[in-house]
């Protein structure tokens, strides 16, 4: 499997734990979605309103790229997050479609990498300015591991709410070595 390869089975493996964070977050009353839990951005609903602001700002910088990725194309009509505790509300629904949406740009956009694009050296400003220049390839793991790590934080607190969202292991999505 070549490095491109890597990202589409990330995109791929993204989008699936997704749907089944947001299928155990919908077995939660509302009430419960949005309980403070003492978790780093407070509660289930915090947690996921981050993960859209994250990956929200990191989209629509990935979509100055000089490759000018197509399906990165769309994120110039979504408006940038105030910042990365930026609220997208309270309601399961709503966050559920627009991470559907980001889904569907993120599995569009990883085939369309290639190892030339990879190697290019990003530049971009963090959410407080600081400009930034590092190979595109190691933000992507960046991106695709801060998506991993909240989403544990995620299932932890589903967990605590006696909510098992399944195995989450990359492992299962890792096909089979041809001999």
């Amino acid at each position: 499997m070549s490095t491109p390869e890597y990202f589409a089975l990330l995109a791929r493996y993204n989008a699936d734990m997704n749907r089944k964070l947001y299928e155990a977050a919908a077995q939660l009353p509302p009430e419960e979605f949005t309980a403070d839990r003492k978790a780093f951005f407070g509660s289930l609903c915090g947690t996921l309103s981050h993960l859209l602001a994250g990956d929200t700002i990191w989209l629509k910088r990935f979509s100055t790229h000089p490759a000018c990725f197509p399906a990165l194309q769309a994120m110039q009509a979504i408006a940038q997050p105030s910042g990365l505790t930026h609220s997208f509300g309270d309601a399961l629904p709503a966050l559920r479609s627009y991470r559907e949406q980001l889904d569907a740009i993120i599995s569009a956009w990883a085939p369309q990498l290639t190892e030339a694009d990879l190697a290019h050296a990003f530049e971009y400003r963090s959410t407080r300015g600081d400009v930034y220049r590092k190979h595109f390839g190691s933000v992507l793991l960046h991106f695709f591991n801060h998506q991993t790590h909240h989403r544990g934080q995620a299932s932890t607190l589903l967990s605590q709410a006696g909510i098992d969202i399944g195995v989450t292991d990359l492992l299962l999505w890792v096909p089979d070595a041809i001999t």
